[in-house]
């Protein structure tokens, strides 16, 4: 389960940062290889090549092994070896703890942004 939730925030982070596993891989010390078996969940890291990674995207590793907010789609999505396009300017990705009732403001903010962006057929 670590693998998925760690892949998917590399991913994540790749798209955010808008760098490519090769850049990834020249800052970390990771081999490009390397990297796409572990974005295909191929790969089994390191503690020591977790952390050169999470030092290469400039983020915390705990942040790295955090549950991520995507949807099960989108996870596909990003693990099809596709990446999601740049979010319009004005929006960001993040993931927040929330007390339930801001979880669920922040829901229904997902739904209406996601509509805004991607048009009915996106909503979830």
């Amino acid at each position: 389960m670590y693998n998925e939730i760690l892949y998917t925030n590399i991913l994540r982070l790749l798209d955010e940062l808008g760098i490519s596993k090769t850049v990834l891989a020249e800052r970390s010390g990771v081999s490009v290889s390397f990297l796409s078996d572990l974005t295909n969940g191929h790969a089994n890291p390191s503690l020591e090549t977790m952390e050169r990674i999470a030092a290469a995207l400039d983020t915390p590793l705990p942040a790295l092994l955090e549950m991520s907010d995507l949807s099960r789609e989108d996870m596909e999505f990003l693990t099809a070896g596709k990446q999601l396009s740049a979010l319009p300017d004005g929006f960001v990705r993040m993931t927040a703890i929330f007390t339930e009732f801001q979880a669920y403001k922040a829901k229904q903010w997902d739904v209406e942004n996601r509509r805004r962006i991607y048009g009915p057929a996106k909503d979830r």
